[in-house]
């Protein structure tokens, strides 16, 4: 591209699709491998740069790049990931708590009951969220579906499920918040 960043984002911020695309073949590949340092997996990592693309197109009549192109885009993805990995991590943080607590081996009745509670409480906290946060949740949590697959099927960006997911979990840290001091 022969272009200043500045040409760049003034002629992208007008819907030049074909620069566009020139700048999206530019820096996808270099992008995918930057983000798969932090994600260990190609397919999210290119799911990161496939949002932060979506994102500027999406956005572009609000562009409002303060510094060089490629550093923004570098500046995106690593943000992008690292939510990715926050979010990763508390998924695996209940995902253990509820192994090391309500597995199947040798429970007794007071675990029992606790479980019971705990899965109600889980129910509760499911039913009180709105709808399509709740439909975010279960396709994540329940049918293991990732971000990507659900924005395609839900037809919505993966920022959208991104946020949903966030208010859900913190939904769920509120309403679970007397089984949090086991974590």
């Amino acid at each position: 591209m022969n272009y200043s960043d500045t040409e760049i984002i003034e002629r992208i911020r007008k819907g030049d699709l074909k620069l566009f695309e020139d700048m999206f073949r530019a820096y996808y590949k270099q992008l995918c491998i930057f983000a798969h340092k932090y994600l260990n997996s190609m397919d999210s990592a290119e799911e990161v740069v496939q949002d932060i693309f979506y994102q500027i197109w999406k956005k572009r009549n609000e562009l409002n790049i303060k510094t060089s192109l490629k550093s923004y885009l570098y500046t995106s993805v690593k943000n992008n990931c690292l939510q990715q990995i926050r979010v990763h991590k508390l998924d695996l943080k209940y995902e253990n708590y509820y192994k090391m607590h309500y597995s199947d081996e040798s429970r007794d009745p007071a675990e029992e009951l606790r479980a019971k509670e705990l899965n109600e409480t889980i129910n509760k906290a499911l039913n009180a969220l709105p709808i399509k946060c709740r439909q975010v949740f279960e396709m994540s949590r329940y049918d293991g579906l990732k971000y990507h697959e659900i924005a395609d099927k839900l037809s919505i960006s993966i920022k959208t499920v991104e946020a949903n997911m966030g208010k859900a979990l913190k939904h769920f840290r509120v309403y679970l918040k007397e089984y949090a001091e086991a974590f």
